[in-house]
């Protein structure tokens, strides 16, 4: 029966609520909980950047009118992480001007108050169901690459080209992008989670010179991964495939001369 009930725990979404009225964060907590949600509470942003820093939350459910740090400014600091978890902005009846920021800084959906805990926990659960990814993709490959997110590995023709976490993280990146440029700040934040572009730069500039030196080792065109001035990089994918027909052509031919040196 007690295993029961830790499996239960680990699969109930979790959410986290900042309000600086404990009032207030006692009755969303319990809405959500009804919902079969799992809370944590707290009263302040730093503590929730704290938080969020240690644990994945399915859902933030913050205020707008907090001292110090406003939830729309703490919206900006989690979208900078950087984080997607879905946020939901608690803000009073007819602030239009604060809802229309929040919703550029990045939150999701906005409840006014004086607000139905029942209507806010069904929402919360809608965003949660939406942005749950059915089966999350783990591997993606582009002719005879392989990039393996959980195993923190790229594949050249089925042999390691890089475990390297930050290369890992820019082949990733650019894969994704299917052929686009990705900006330099994009790569710099989702490779080191830092939204610093000075530092960032050399950093990046260097990760994409030692993956280039490896690509080139394994016998890749290192033109695969395209420099854009001043905008960022892209991978062209039409090289990456064009190269493993080549390999095909020439395990063809490889074929062709052992079978032709066999019959004679």
């Amino acid at each position: 029966m007690q295993d029961a009930t830790q499996d239960e725990m680990q699969t109930k979404p979790r959410a986290l609520i900042v309000d600086d009225e404990k009032q207030m964060t006692a009755i969303v907590a319990f809405a959500l909980e009804t919902q079969g949600f799992e809370c944590n509470s707290v009263n302040d942003a730093t503590q929730a950047l704290h938080l969020i820093a240690r644990q994945r939350y399915q859902i933030i459910v913050l205020d707008v009118l907090m001292p110090n740090i406003s939830g729309i400014e703490l919206t900006r600091r989690i979208r900078a992480l950087p984080s997607d978890t879905p946020i939901i902005l608690l803000t009073a009846l007819g602030e239009e001007e604060h809802r229309i920021k929040g919703l550029e800084a990045g939150a999701d959906d906005y409840v006014t108050k004086p607000f139905s805990p029942r209507e806010l926990a069904l929402r919360a659960q809608a965003i949660v169901r939406r942005s749950s990814p059915q089966s999350p993709v783990r591997i993606m490959k582009i002719g005879a690459l392989t990039i393996d997110k959980q195993r923190v590995q790229a594949l050249w023709q089925n042999e390691l080209l890089t475990e390297s976490l930050t290369e890992v993280r820019l082949l990733w990146t650019l894969a994704q992008a299917e052929d686009e440029i990705v900006p330099t700040r994009t790569l710099i934040s989702r490779i080191w989670n830092t939204t610093d572009p000075v530092g960032g730069k050399e950093m990046l500039k260097t990760t994409v010179y030692r993956l280039r030196k490896k690509m080139q080792q394994a016998g890749i065109d290192t033109n695969c991964i395209e420099s854009h001035r001043s905008l960022g990089y892209a991978l062209n994918s039409g090289i990456l495939t064009s190269e493993i027909s080549e390999i095909t052509s020439v395990q063809k031919q490889t074929l062709e001369k052992r079978y032709r040196k066999d019959t004679d």
